[in-house]
């Protein structure tokens, strides 16, 4: 069998239909139809007012940020265990991330742990949901009430995924997406801002394109970058947006396979299937090595490599990032629980174009490669 990759998308439903209607009117920018169409569903889908579509996932991030208006010094509270880009948004602004440790169930924040890193500087909280499980949003929810605090929502891998029946993206001030080919939605790159708040939608239409001013153009009073999304991209993704439920299903299906088949294999713990306020969605199928064992997750990543499979470790903590630690942040921080994921954890091929027969191969390669070692 040919190499297996972590992930592949499902492009077999409208994408082409779509695509070729652009490029018969010759709507291909950011000015193209098809952009209202899929910002209006995409909220819609997750109950929000507006839609704000931007070039990528990070991009959705930083718009995010400058439209809450979080500035120099101000201080926003998220996970260590995240993606950079989540970090990036807070330090492009001359903001402060305030890290928080990992729940070692679901591996995302520890809400337990917030409420103590508060001071009157924070400004925000920042909610990343993690590879299939959401955060519990309720309790963040109830920190920022009490101490009148911005919600900003990171839903990038959350696409058909609820919190106790509401769907995420829902949750807080401002949410994002992104649409990169790992998602259940893709549009190759691209990301969307999604708010109720008309006021923060309108500064966030007007942050994805340079700040231009509405009544004179070419004339700007802030500086921002161009975010734009174009005609193209959303054609894509609402051909995706069309299946999202299908793709859902079958990502849990994927999810229920490997765990049956991998349940047995000594030395690993596998995802949690639920939590009592959410099913998992298995966006990506994550294993995590023993902590007493002497594998490390890049070492069985180069294993599965060697043995065909596609698999990429878990993310590096934001306090350990070389790039931060050589501006003198996050000095003497430790964060035990998230260093163990990021040097542990690892996950195996989870696209959804992936077949019955690749998933075999993927846990018989695995089980060889885990008990070799």
């Amino acid at each position: 069998m040919d190499f297996i990759p972590v992930n592949e998308p499902l492009l077999n439903g409208n994408e082409k239909k779509y695509l070729c209607e652009c490029i018969d009117t010759g709507w291909i920018s950011s000015e193209g139809p098809f952009v209202r169409q899929f910002e209006e569903k995409m909220s819609a889908s997750v109950n929000r007012k507006y839609g704000i579509a931007v070039s990528n996932g990070t991009a959705a991030l930083e718009v995010a940020m400058q439209a809450l208006e979080i500035k120099e010094g101000d201080e926003v509270i998220m996970p260590t265990f995240t993606i950079i880009s989540c970090a990036m948004a807070v330090t492009k602004l001359g903001a402060v991330p305030v890290l928080i440790d990992s729940d070692a169930d679901t591996w995302n924040i520890d809400v337990n742990k917030i409420e103590e890193k508060i001071t009157p500087k924070t400004k925000a909280i920042m909610i990343v949901h993690l590879y299939g499980l959401p955060v519990e949003v309720d309790e963040i929810l109830a920190l920022a009430k009490k101490y009148h605090l911005k919600v900003i929502e990171d839903a990038a891998e959350m696409h058909g995924q609820t919190y106790r029946g509401k769907p995420c993206g829902s949750f807080g001030d401002i949410s994002t997406f992104s649409f990169y080919p790992n998602k259940h939605v893709t549009t190759g790159e691209g990301g969307m801002v999604v708010t109720d708040d008309e006021a923060l939608a309108e500064r966030c239409q007007m942050l994805r394109n340079l700040c231009f001013r509405k009544d004179v153009r070419y004339v700007h009073d802030e500086i921002s970058d161009n975010y734009r999304f174009t005609n193209l991209q959303a054609a894509v993704g609402l051909a995706q947006l069309e299946r999202l439920e299908e793709f859902v299903a079958k990502k849990r299906e994927m999810g229920r396979f490997y765990t049956e088949n991998l349940s047995d294999i000594k030395g690993i713990r596998l995802p949690v299937p639920k939590t009592e306020y959410a099913d998992n969605i298995y966006w990506v199928y994550g294993i995590v090595l023993d902590k007493k064992g002497k594998l490390s997750n890049r070492e069985a990543v180069k294993l599965l490599a060697a043995e065909g499979i596609g698999a990429r470790t878990f993310f590096w903590c934001m306090h350990e990032q070389p790039v931060y630690q050589k501006q003198g942040m996050f000095a003497g921080q430790s964060f035990e629980t998230a260093e163990y994921l990021a040097r542990k954890g690892f996950y195996i091929p989870s696209g959804l174009a992936l077949t019955k027969e690749q998933m075999e191969a993927v846990v018989e390669r695995l089980r060889s490669v885990l008990t070799k070692c």
